[in-house]
C-alpha cells in the first residue's frame, strides 16, 4: 500500500476553513441544486443572498492537485465542469474538518457526479458515475473510485476524475446529507413517479408504484436504498436523477423562482451543509445565475457513465468494468464541449 511519501513532495490534503459538526451519510442530490439554484437566484436576489451564502457555506481551501498533474484547458474554452460529492463520513458525529485532518482518510464518496455546463450556457448535463467503478487511483492502483477520497481526500479524488476522462475540472462542491433533508422541507416535499414498490431496507418506509410525496428522511431513503433492487446500485442512481428531476422542476417552476421568501430559506437552511472549492463563492454564483437565467429543468439532462457490466476484482470484491470507448468519447465531448451532440448520438442509460 502506497504511503504519503508516493505523492509529490507539495501535495497538500484538502481542509475545511470551519468547524461543523456532522452525523451519518452524506446525499449528493442538495449540491445539484443549491449549485444551480444558487447561480440562478443570486443574481436577482442578490443583495439579500450574498451575504447568507458566503457566511454559510464552508470553504475547500486545498480543493485540487498539484496543477503539473492535471490535464490542460484550452484558455478559450468557456465550458465548466463541476464534481458534485456526496460523502460517507467517519464515527458519527465526528467533525468534517477533524476527518480531513488526515488527508480525507476515513471517508468514502458514497455518490459521484460530474456536472458539465457549456460555454453557451444553454443547458445543465449532469453524469452519475457508479460508486463501484474500478478505475486507477493514483499513487494507489485499481480500486473503486469511491475510494478516492479515503485515501487522499478531495485533491485525489479530483485527480482520479481528471486523469479518467482526461479532462480537467473547474470547481468541487461536497454535500452533507442534512442538507439534503432541509431542501426537501422548504419545498414542501417533492413528487416523483416510482417505478418498482419497496420498503427501504431497515426501516419500515414503503414506497408504492406510482406517483409519490418524498420530504425529509423518506426522500433521503428512496434516493440512497440500493439493497431492495436486483441491480442494487444502478437503480439507486436511477431513482437519484428521477428524484433530481423532479426536485429541479420545483425549484426552478415560477411558483418557486419568484418566491423570494422561499429562495432565501432554500439558501439559508441548505448552505450550512454545502462545502464548495475557494473559487466559487456568492459572486461567482451570481455571474453565472445571469447566464443561466433561462435554463429551466427541461434543460438539465442526466445520464449515467457507461460501463462495461459487472465483475470480480483480484482481491474478490464486485467491482463494475469500465468501457473504455465511452470514457475516451466521453471525455473528448467534454474538452471540445459537445456534450450535447454526443448524448444526442449515443443511446445511454438515464
Amino acid at each position: 500500500m502506497p504511503t504519503k511519501n508516493d505523492f509529490p513532495p507539495d501535495y497538500v490534503p484538502r481542509r475545511l476553513t470551519r468547524r461543523k459538526k456532522r452525523r451519518g451519510r452524506v446525499a449528493l442530490i442538495v449540491g445539484i441544486a443549491v449549485v444551480v439554484i444558487a447561480a440562478i437566484v443570486a443574481s436577482t436576489y442578490v443583495v439579500n443572498l450574498v451575504q447568507t451564502f458566503n457566511s454559510k457555506t464552508q470553504v475547500i481551501d486545498n480543493a485540487f492537485p498539484e496543477e503539473e498533474s492535471r490535464p490542460v484547458k484550452d484558455p478559450e474554452d468557456g465550458s465548466l465542469n463541476f464534481l458534485l460529492l456526496g460523502v460517507d463520513h467517519g464515527a458519527a458525529g465526528t467533525a468534517t474538518s477533524d476527518l480531513l485532518q488526515g488527508g480525507g482518510t476515513d471517508q468514502r464518496s458514497d455518490s459521484m457526479m460530474l456536472m458539465h455546463i457549456p460555454e453557451d450556457r444553454s443547458g445543465v448535463y449532469v453524469m452519475s458515475i457508479m460508486r463501484d467503478l474500478y478505475t486507477d487511483i493514483p499513487g494507489y492502483g485499481s480500486q473503486k473510485i469511491n475510494a478516492a477520497m479515503s485515501e487522499g481526500g478531495v485533491p485525489l479524488a479530483v485527480q482520479t476524475v481528471e486523469g479518467m476522462l482526461d479532462t480537467k475540472i473547474d470547481h468541487v462542491a461536497m454535500i452533507d446529507f442534512e442538507g439534503f433533508r432541509e431542501l426537501t422541507t422548504a419545498l414542501g416535499g417533492v413528487t416523483v413517479t416510482n417505478d418498482f414498490e419497496f420498503t427501504a431496507n431497515d426501516t419500515d418506509y414503503f414506497y408504492p408504484v406510482g406517483d409519490i410525496e418524498l420530504e425529509g428522511d423518506r426522500a433521503l431513503r428512496f434516493v440512497r436504498e440500493r439493497k431492495s433492487f436486483i441491480d442494487g446500485d444502478y437503480q439507486r442512481v436511477r431513482n437519484q436523477q428521477k428524484f433530481i428531476n423532479a426536485a429541479m422542476s420545483e425549484l426552478l417552476s415560477k411558483d418557486t423562482l419568484t418566491n423570494p421568501s422561499t429562495i432565501f430559506e432554500i439558501i439559508d437552511k441548505v448552505s450550512p451543509y454545502l462545502s464548495l472549492d475557494n473559487g466559487f463563492d456568492a459572486a461567482t454564483a451570481a455571474g453565472l445565475g445571469v447566464q443561466l437565467k433561462n435554463v429551466r429543468a427541461s434543460d438539465i439532462k442526466m445520464f449515467t457513465l457507461p460501463t462495461a457490466g459487472v465483475g470480480t476484482s483480484p482481491d474478490g470484491q464486485s467491482i463494475v468494468l469500465r468501457d473504455e470507448q465511452a470514457l475516451s468519447d466521453i471525455g473528448k465531448a467534454l474538452k471540445s464541449d459537445t456534450l450535447k451532440a454526443y448524448l444526442d448520438s449515443a443511446k445511454l442509460e438515464k
